[in-house]
């Protein structure tokens, strides 16, 4: 390695972009391009950055595998940088082996932190706590340190862990500090802020108060009878009720549960959960009929009255009803939810992520565009979407696969 490729990499572990990319601006050997591939996605260039890494890793020879792996591993987190979650990860699987084998430890253990963000982001929370618990009790890099810190607090927090989160952020902010990167070290601090943000509203019995994190697993732990509108479900203690597949019950229950312990008119009823304007006889029998669906599914947690005017909610075992509401309501709070981490996402890769179709997700993009809460950029493939999350709050709740029952 020439003096200049030694000092470009230094200023790139450094976190000085602009001194690297002085260094072998001109340049157009496969290591200088390598290095200005990575210094152009360290600016957020990351199209132009992925072709320099692209024509880096052609141009080192077949004897060159370590570099070339090594190129690969950074177009990996490009990918990642831009939200293409599509494919397998087994060509990532492959990089992680062949850095192994190669005696780099280090970039094999990013190869399995960027898997373990990418099943993050995609909610699948058991392949990223398998992939996260690669890089346990493993000596690395303080940058790399930080961003795992970073990883295993947000999948803590998508099952409400709140100490173990806190105390993954403690130590990756003072990763951070000895790596001495700026950006490295803002990103921590904006992951600690977000734990003291209100995460979502607590609704009933005369209270609509904000809640933190920790508050909601308090109020999950309290032996209340809770209807989470965040994963749209019911749950007592232990006991859950999935709800997500059936909106017409989890309106119906969620207007119970803010009225008690009052009951709710029947023709209020018919118009909150049915949403038309004339309520004829034919309506009031449909909602007969929910209402008994109500009941069969919840009927380990509570039961439904009836009363002369409608019908009120009964807890089973408690004497406390709360609804949990998210930070902003509609049907789209799951995609804003994503697109509010900062980064550029695909609508293919959103409805990867949401587990839904590209047509009904370009849909809801277009009605978050239309109300000020998205923006686009680019025009087809190459289109991305950007989001800001509400003032004040955080979005973990609304994350695809957060807060899963223990």
């Amino acid at each position: 390695m020439d003096s200049l490729i030694a000092a470009s990499a230094r200023a790139l572990a450094s976190g000085d972009v602009l001194a690297a990319l002085n260094h072998v601006a001109l340049r157009e050997d496969p290591a200088a391009l390598a290095l200005r591939g990575i210094a152009m996605a360290r600016l957020g260039e990351l199209a132009r950055a992925r072709g320099l890494l692209r024509r880096a890793q052609r141009g080192f020879g077949a004897h060159e595998a370590l570099s070339r792996a090594r190129c690969a591993l950074a177009d990996a987190e490009v990918a990642l940088a831009m939200r293409e979650l599509g494919g397998s990860p087994e060509p990532l699987l492959a990089v992680a082996a062949q850095l192994q084998s190669c005696g780099d430890h280090g970039n094999a253990l990013q190869a399995w932190l960027i898997l373990a963000r990418r099943w993050l982001l995609l909610g699948r929370l058991p392949q990223a706590a398998d992939a996260l618990s690669r890089l346990d009790g493993q000596r690395m890099p303080p940058a790399l340190a930080a961003m795992a810190g970073l990883t295993a607090a947000a999948l803590a927090l998508r099952a409400l862990r709140v100490a173990e989160a806190r105390a993954a952020l403690e130590a990756a902010r003072a990763a951070a500090r000895s790596a001495g990167i700026a950006a490295l070290q803002a990103e921590v601090e904006a992951a600690c802020a977000a734990l003291d943000q209100p995460a979502a509203r607590c609704l009933g019995g005369g209270i609509d108060a904000p809640l933190r994190l920790d508050q909601v697993r308090a109020l999950l732990d309290s032996g209340a009878l809770v209807v989470d509108g965040c994963r749209r479900g019911v749950r007592l203690g232990n006991r859950w009720q999935s709800l997500a597949r059936r909106p017409v019950l989890f309106a119906l229950v969620r207007a119970l549960a803010e009225a008690w312990p009052g009951d709710v008119e029947r023709e209020v009823l018919v118009g909150r959960v049915f949403g038309m304007r004339h309520r004829d006889e034919s309506l009031r029998a449909r909602l007969r009929v929910e209402i008994g669906r109500l009941r069969a599914l919840i009927a380990a947690m509570a039961g439904v009255a009836a009363t002369p005017d409608g019908f009120r909610l009964v807890p089973h075992a408690t004497d406390t009803v709360r609804v949990l509401a998210p930070p902003f309501e509609g049907e789209q709070a799951a995609l804003a939810a994503l697109l509010a981490d900062g980064a550029g996402w695909s609508t293919s890769a959103l409805a990867l992520a949401l587990g839904g179709s590209q047509r009904n997700v370009q849909r809801a993009l277009v009605e978050l565009e239309a109300a000020g809460r998205a923006r686009s950029g680019g025009r087809g493939r190459a289109q991305r979407w950007w989001s800001l999350p509400p003032g004040g709050f955080t979005t973990i709740l609304l994350l695809p696969a957060a807060l899963p029952v223990d």
